[in-house]
């Protein structure tokens, strides 16, 4: 009896002990990890991110509240990397290493004034002055494009002058004359907010050179293209738009100078700032004067019907008139005939082919008749 129960009791231990082995173990809880991110002054960083990087490589990326807090939940407890992109930097800042406890809140704050701001002052004041220029680049924009909006204005009101009636015109200019006014002044605040310093100062000069341009305030026109052109001596451009006003204002010499520039400095475009600089010319009715550049720019460029029509019309205009007797005696210059011919050769049916052809008639009646490749041989008029 008594050994039955010693085996009894033994027997009894051994299932106690497996029992226990067998027993199923708790499961390990998931952590959270929070804190607050302090920017460089120590205030909170809304709405900026933060990663938690863990042993095995695994990221979570959150981002900071309202008031800079943020929250990692259901974290496999064990070691974490904490790290921040600060602005101007190509890879992550670590700014702590923190041990994620199971079934715990693992608080930590992230104070970017303590961990980075006091230990790198000069990468802290080269973001302050990237945000003021991001501040001034802003508040230039406003009035830039407010500017370019006036400016467009402004050039449909100055093509609905042009083709307006003459009871229509006083209003009109004056509207075009306001809005450049409006145009100028956006451009000025634009200039200032960039700056003296600022690399494009060229681009407000033009910009308010073509506002005054198209008003026709030419001594306007005339200092702000002046501007732009110091501001920036290698754009043939503003020197192409300097010599139209010039010419425009009557300073022949200052206009040739100013298209002469923009040629030298763009070979490929020379014809157009010499057909620029003939058809400133022929628009003031300085006909002769307009010859030059006009057959330079047809020499450069021979393929132009309307540079071959005008010069043409200013040869023309050039002509010698010599009294015998009881009639007028024409001599045409040189090339005259063969200018029309050429407009008529390279626009048919169009626009200056159809003037040129109205200039050989002109010519035909002048002269008493000339013989063209392109028409038929006028008759002589009988003495």
């Amino acid at each position: 009896m008594a050994k039955f129960l010693k085996t009894y009791a033994l027997a009894a231990v051994l299932l106690l002990g497996m029992a226990a082995w067998f027993a199923p173990r708790a499961a390990a809880q998931d952590g959270t990890l929070t804190g607050t991110v302090l920017d460089f002054d120590a205030k909170p960083w809304a709405d900026f991110g933060v990663t938690a990087e863990g042993e095995q490589g695994a990221k979570q990326t959150v981002k900071t509240d309202a008031s800079g807090k943020y929250t990692f939940a259901s974290l496999k407890p064990g070691t974490y990397k904490l790290s921040v992109m600060l602005p101007l930097q190509k890879e992550p800042y670590v700014a702590a290493q923190v041990k994620v406890s199971s079934g715990q809140n693992n608080p930590i704050d992230l104070n970017l004034h303590e961990l980075v701001a006091k230990k790198n002052p000069e990468y802290v004041a080269a973001l302050k002055k990237q945000a003021e220029e991001s501040k001034k680049f802003s508040g230039m924009k406003v009035h830039f494009d407010k500017g370019l909006a006036l400016l467009d204005q402004e050039r449909t009101a100055k093509a609905d002058l042009n083709k307006a009636s003459a009871d229509q015109r006083d209003a009109l200019k004056a509207k075009v004359n306001d809005l450049a006014t409006q145009a100028v002044a956006e451009f000025q605040e634009a200039q200032k907010a960039a700056g003296e310093k600022d690399t494009n100062q060229h681009l407000f000069w033009a910009r308010m050179g073509e506002a005054y341009d198209l008003a026709g305030r030419n001594d306007e026109a005339i200092n702000a293209y002046q501007q732009a052109v110091a501001a920036k001596p290698d754009s043939a451009g503003y020197y192409n738009n300097l010599g139209n006003v010039l010419a425009r204002a009557g300073k022949i010499d200052e206009a040739k100078a100013a298209y002469s520039k923009s040629a030298e400095l763009d070979p490929a475009n020379a014809a157009l700032a010499w057909r620029n600089f003939g058809i400133s010319l022929y628009q003031v009715g300085r006909m002769t004067e307009a010859v030059e550049p006009l057959q330079k720019a047809t020499t450069l460029d021979p393929k132009n019907a309307q540079g071959w029509y005008l010069l043409g019309a200013c040869l023309v205009a050039s002509a010698d008139y010599k009294q015998e007797k009881d009639k007028m005696v024409v001599t045409l210059k040189p090339g005259t005939v063969e200018a029309y011919q050429k407009a008529i050769e390279l626009d048919p049916n169009g626009q200056y082919g159809a003037q040129a052809k109205q200039g050989l008639e002109a010519v035909q009646a002048m002269t008493g008749g000339i013989q063209t490749s392109v028409g038929s041989t006028a008759k002589k008029k009988k003495p």
